[in-house]
């Protein structure tokens, strides 16, 4: 190499005559590879596969796999990386056999039977009876679209998720059509999806049906029957609790006739004790007829406070009620969530406390919200499952 060269090459202080390697674009099928390892290795950490959750990154990976497994093509790429057998079909399960004509077009969920009035097949010629059987506006497939409004309801989802993550909302098992209302969130085939509008309910084959707007998460929308949305909800949807934070808020209409009794409080102990701050999810529930700040100021030296300060989580005011009653029902709600709590006061005397529960906030504002609105008799917390579950009849 010539001196002048080398000189050139040795003075290079700032590297600019460094080649980098060129960056090398992947192709679509590597893209597809990676994509399938993050949810190998989402398995690998976790232990168990995706699911929908309060978490984003893990939302995603759900409907992600979700794709890869409606696509043959993707499933036929990916099947040496499926290491967790995840690609693999699912068995056939043995399907009912109907007994009717009337079962096969009330099974007809996406309306495939569905035909012009001339093409009826019932309309034979030939001399054959012809049975009355009308055909409706209900008699088309509902197919998913682009929502064109979808920037309307891209804030809602994003919201729903932020509260799904932060515990404010909670997935719940699909047990009836009624949930399908306007306003609504549910599951459905592993993509959250909005209730628009729920359309004039009319009669058909003996049941009431009603077209739906419904508005999924990844901007497409469709309009199929309540029925038809129904159906594969009852084996592996979700419906999504409202934010009873703010259903509360709104929920009493106070007038002048109406009389304060007191307060329903939730708090978070600051004890410094290592065995208490170990406890996830540990509240105090209780009432006062003061305020709950006056309640409370001496929090760290009564022994139902746990001889610590704590932090008021939220409060609410109650109205024409037995406040103290209110909180006796809550606590035998939660009853398989309440602890036992050794506490030791300033005189050297061991109290045990059972007023504080290891159960989430957003659980326990779902259990005030029903409350309010008597529908708790219809249901029961279960500590094995960390939710409220509707009693089977």
């Amino acid at each position: 190499m010539e001196e002048w060269l080398q000189k050139i090459i040795d003075d290079d202080d700032l590297g600019l005559l460094d080649v980098k390697p060129k960056n090398v674009r992947l192709t679509a099928d590597e893209r597809l590879v990676n994509s399938f390892e993050e949810i190998n290795r989402f398995i690998e950490e976790n232990k168990r596969i995706p699911q929908v959750s309060g978490d984003i990154l893990e939302n995603s990976l759900f409907y992600r796999l979700e794709g890869i497994r409606e696509d043959p093509n993707k499933i036929n790429q990916l099947k040496e990386y499926d290491k967790f057998n995840l690609l693999q079909e699912n068995e056939t399960k043995e399907a009912k056999q109907p007994q009717s004509i009337d079962e096969i077009f009330d099974d007809d969920e996406l309306g495939l039977l569905s035909t012009p009035k001339e093409a009826d097949i019932f309309n034979l010629q030939h001399g054959l009876e012809k049975k009355d059987r009308s055909v409706g506006a209900y008699d088309y497939v509902a197919r998913a679209k682009k929502c064109k409004d979808f920037e309307k309801f891209e804030p809602l989802f994003k919201a729903c998720q932020e509260d799904l993550k932060n515990q404010k909302r909670f997935l719940r098992k699909f047990e009836s059509e009624t949930s399908i209302k306007e306003g609504a969130f549910l599951v459905y085939r592993g993509m959250l999806v909005y209730i628009d509008k729920v359309g004039d309910f009319s009669q058909r084959n003996q049941r009431k049906q009603a077209r739906l707007r419904c508005i999924y998460e990844n901007g497409t929308e469709s309009d199929m029957l309540r029925n038809s949305l129904a159906k594969p909800m009852y084996s592996d949807g979700k419906i999504v609790t409202e934010n009873y934070e703010e259903a509360l808020k709104g929920f009493s209409g106070i007038t002048e006739e109406d009389k304060p009794s007191g307060y329903i409080y939730v708090l978070k102990s600051l004890s410094k004790d290592p065995q208490v701050k170990s406890i996830k999810d540990l509240y105090k529930i209780g009432y006062s007829e003061t305020t709950v700040e006056e309640r409370i100021k001496n929090a760290a030296n009564e022994t139902t406070y746990l001889m610590a300060k704590v932090k008021i989580v939220t409060s609410y005011k109650m109205y024409n009620t037995n406040t103290q009653k209110f909180e006796d029902l809550l606590h035998r709600f939660f009853d398989t969530a309440r602890l036992s709590i050794d506490v030791i006061d300033n005189n050297g005397t061991r109290h045990t406390v059972r007023e504080w529960f290891q159960v989430s906030l957003g659980v326990i504002e779902e259990a005030i919200y029903l409350f309010q609105t008597g529908e708790i008799v219809n249901y029961y917390y279960s500590r094995e499952d960390r939710e409220i579950l509707r009693i089977k009849n």
